[in-house]
């Protein structure tokens, strides 16, 4: 017998699954999360979740883990000092960066711009120069750089990114400056444009190699403490983190290439949330993944999530593949307050996250919260957690209180717009995923999950117009069973710079095929049998002119003149107009995936319609202005085709649903729970 576990640590609770990979049996649990040490909260959860399954550690073969430690440090600026080596003349890159500011009108008036990762004193020049057809122009001056790395000792850099001109094209200086940096600078992690990202556009390329540098340190201490904390148990199992695109990498390969990690935490909801939407029928969804401290939304279309080239955290955009999802400071321990200057109610950004907690956890936490509202609105019951965890409903009351008096408001009004203000914050982030991208939300389903999503899951239904609202089982732990059910994940890329007029399918073939071998010798160093090794192929295409690029699927063998005809639809999608000139293949990549996980979901008991075995009281909560008469159900009581009247809760041991007045939720065969208007 071998099992998978799969871990996702939030800001509030650790969430873990067990999958027996024959069988396709799941165990779940849940525990707090510990910010000063994640893997803490990791191993504590790990042990409790194996003994519950009534699993040794030695018969764990993999553990697949989705980690926020990369994106925190840059959060919360926490990184390395980094150590920049470039071409002689280039010593500005990153300050000269791109003329683009975000904002709007007189933006560049009031945008404080970005402090570079590398500072201009710790940059140093180097003599040589590669030329855009990989010839060698100026050989490298290695007696210079080695009087140079007396600069680097004396600025005290933890890391060292290498980036020098055309360095996609022809990696040699780049291999040999890291060569003679092992050697003057010992046991400090160097990291070379051309392995991170071997592409075009020098600035993208050392920004992405900087920002790898710069979280480096900080990953490979996590992924090392880890990994010893797990031999110290007792499993073997190997070491695996998800990426920021949905796919895993080994704990070496992150160690060395972290910038893949940033988006890695949100991106495991989006993968359970595929794995759900195949088996409720739904192949068009939109995901709320809200936790306790934030939200993060994404678009799925046709079972696929949509994928980006960049990937952004904070002021930070690298080129790094990662799945379209946004984030917003909205969660159950979002912070409500009124500030002295507006008198306007706010919600978040900050959160009271695992400690304190909410008032209503009982933790010393007195500011009042989403999740505190949630509790003097009648919509959280008093148990958590199995009945593990029990709510303080006075806490939660004299903490909204604050808010009602600061208002001049009822508390019930208090709570009620506390509830207004996190949804339209969610509301909002949906619309950058679908609406800014050309879709209408209506053509979609919406999927709410994480500890809080469930409870504002009906409420973002009614704004976005998207029916049905899924809430999948155990809707709490689902970034974990994304986790867990995800596959490895290995991609490699050449920048190509042809337009479709100058170029022709052989041509396109021939390194799709070079990169292919490479990507396929990896997984294969990994166990992974070349049968079981699935390939896709993108390609990054605009008009010739552009500066920014649209990544398309490609098939093996496919048409030129199709690609193209593709690119021009998606562009009219997005931007609403094409352009009269070529369009130009920039970069072609290919992905190269493992072995699918043999997880099956399981179909629950079918029932009669009637959900009366599974109520467990009648309750009154708050709704629509006014007091309103409830019921409270039990999940796992409930039966395929039972059918819930609002208003109604449905309480699980990780999550709890919120059924609102004049909607139906009815139980699929899988245990998807389905809300639509009555």
């Amino acid at each position: 017998m071998s099992y998978r576990l799969g871990v996702d640590v939030g800001g509030t609770f650790t969430d873990l699954l067990v999958i027996d990979e024959e069988s396709g049996e799941t165990w779940r649990e849940k525990v707090p999360s510990t910010p000063d040490d994640p893997s803490r909260a990791v191993i504590a959860g790990a042990r409790a979740v194996c003994e519950k399954a009534g699993v040794s550690p030695e018969s764990l073969s993999l553990f697949l883990h989705g980690t926020t430690v990369a994106t925190n440090a840059v959060l919360e600026a926490k990184i390395a000092r980094v150590g920049l080596v470039v071409t002689e003349g280039y010593r500005h890159i990153l300050q000269i960066a791109r003329s683009l500011v975000p904002g709007g009108l007189a933006a560049w008036i009031v945008w404080p711009k970005p402090e570079p990762m590398a500072p201009l004193e710790a940059t140093i020049e180097v003599p040589e120069r590669i030329a855009a057809d990989g010839s060698v122009v100026r050989p490298l001056d290695e007696a210079a750089l080695r009087r140079a790395c007396e600069r680097l000792r004396e600025e005290k850099v933890e890391a060292v990114t290498v980036c020098l001109i055309n360095a996609y094209v022809n990696p040699a200086h780049e291999k040999r400056v890291g060569a003679i940096l092992a050697e003057e600078l010992p046991g400090v992690p160097v990291s070379l444009s051309s392995d991170i990202l071997p592409e075009m556009q020098e600035y993208e390329r050392a920004l992405t190699t900087v920002a790898n540098s710069a979280v480096r340190p900080t990953v490979a201490r996590y992924v090392g403490n880890l990994d010893r904390e797990l031999k110290a148990w007792g499993t073997s199992a190997k070491l695996h983190l998800l990426r920021s695109d949905g796919g895993l990498m080994t704990a070496e390969k992150s160690a060395e290439a972290p910038v893949n990690l940033l988006m890695s935490g949100p991106a495991g909801g989006v993968a359970g949330a595929v794995f759900v939407a195949k088996n409720a029928g739904f192949p068009n969804v939109l995901t709320l993944d809200m936790g306790g401290t934030s939200t993060d939304v994404a678009l799925i279309e046709n079972y696929a999530p949509r994928l980006r080239r960049e990937t952004s955290v904070g002021h930070l955009t690298v080129r790094a593949s990662s799945l379209d999802v946004k984030t917003v400071g909205a969660g159950g321990g979002s912070i409500a307050s009124v500030p002295e200057l507006t008198k306007a109610l706010r919600v978040g950004p900050q959160s009271a996250g695992a400690v304190p907690g909410p008032a209503a956890y009982g933790r010393g936490g007195e500011l009042p919260t989403v999740t505190d509202a949630n509790v003097v609105l009648g919509y959280l019951p008093e148990n958590l957690l199995g009945g593990s965890f029990r709510l303080d409903r006075e806490a939660a009351r004299r903490a909204v209180q604050t808010i009602a008096d600061a208002l001049g408001l009822g508390l019930m009004d208090a709570a009620a717009g506390i509830i207004s203000i996190v949804n339209e914050t969610m509301f909002g982030a949906l619309r950058l995923v679908s609406v800014q991208q050309g879709y209408d939300p209506r053509d979609f389903a919406l999927m709410a999950f994480g500890g809080a999503g469930p409870l504002h899951g009906n409420a973002m239904g009614i704004l976005m117009g998207s029916w049905p609202v899924i809430i999948p089982p155990s809707p709490g732990i689902l970034c974990a069973y994304g986790d867990a059910t995800t596959r490895l994940r290995v991609d490699a890329q050449r920048s190509f710079n042809r337009l479709v007029t100058q170029t022709n399918e052989a041509e396109v073939e021939a390194v799709i095929d070079t990169i292919a071998k490479e990507v396929t010798a990896e997984l294969a160093a990994e166990g992974v049998a070349p049968a079981e090794i699935e390939l896709a192929v993108e390609v990054d295409v605009r008009y010739a002119g552009q500066a920014f690029e649209v990544p398309l699927p490609f098939a093996r063998g496919g048409s030129i003149a199709e690609l193209a005809a593709r690119f021009d639809a998606e562009h009219l999608r997005l931007f609403t107009f094409n352009l009269p000139v070529p369009q130009e293949l920039v970069n072609i990549r290919v992905v190269a995936l493992g072995k699918a996980a043999n997880v099956t979901a399981e179909r629950i008991a079918e029932g009669n319609g009637d959900p009366s075995a599974a109520k467990l009281r009648d309750h009154e909560l708050w709704m629509d202005g006014r007091a309103q008469q409830a019921a409270i159900y039990d999940r796992a009581r409930l039966r395929a085709g039972d059918r819930v009247p609002g208003p109604a809760i449905i309480c699980e041991m990780d999550s709890t649903t919120l059924v609102h007045t004049g909607h139906l939720a009815t139980v699929d065969p899988f245990g998807n729970i389905l809300i639509r208007p009555a």
